[in-house]
């Protein structure tokens, strides 16, 4: 025996998920997104806390393969002495907060994870 399922019936489902999944996107969500950076031509990727508009974080989301630029002298840095890490860049993660935070209108960023020790750029 086979049960016939209204065609009506199934868009009616559908209409009312994509209404309630718009409607859930107009909430205030905090997740954690991985953030590609180019400092001094150098590739870092972080990961930071973000908030913002369930419509804008998904937006983010989905264009994320967008690369930022930041040049090393916007931020805080020093340059590590130990062995092993002779020569290696620290960034200060607040400062490389506050440069990601400058770039994110639409985003608000709340703190970023650990932050890789950078390479020193090749001496000509």
């Amino acid at each position: 025996m086979h049960r016939y399922v209204s065609p009506i019936f199934l868009v009616m489902l559908v209409a009312s998920f994509i209404l309630w999944f718009i409607a859930k996107l107009n909430y205030t969500y905090m997740t954690e997104q991985k953030v590609q950076l180019l400092i001094d031509g150098r590739p870092v990727e972080v990961t930071c806390l973000v908030e913002g508009l369930g419509t804008n974080l998904f937006g983010y989301k989905v264009y994320s393969n967008k690369t930022l630029r930041i040049p090393l002298s916007e931020l805080r840095y020093e340059v590590a002495q130990e062995e092993g890490h002779e020569g290696r860049i620290r960034i200060d993660p607040q400062s490389l907060q506050s440069a990601i935070s400058l770039r994110f209108s639409d985003i608000k960023i709340i703190s970023v994870g650990e932050v890789p020790e950078i390479e020193p750029a090749a001496e000509p």
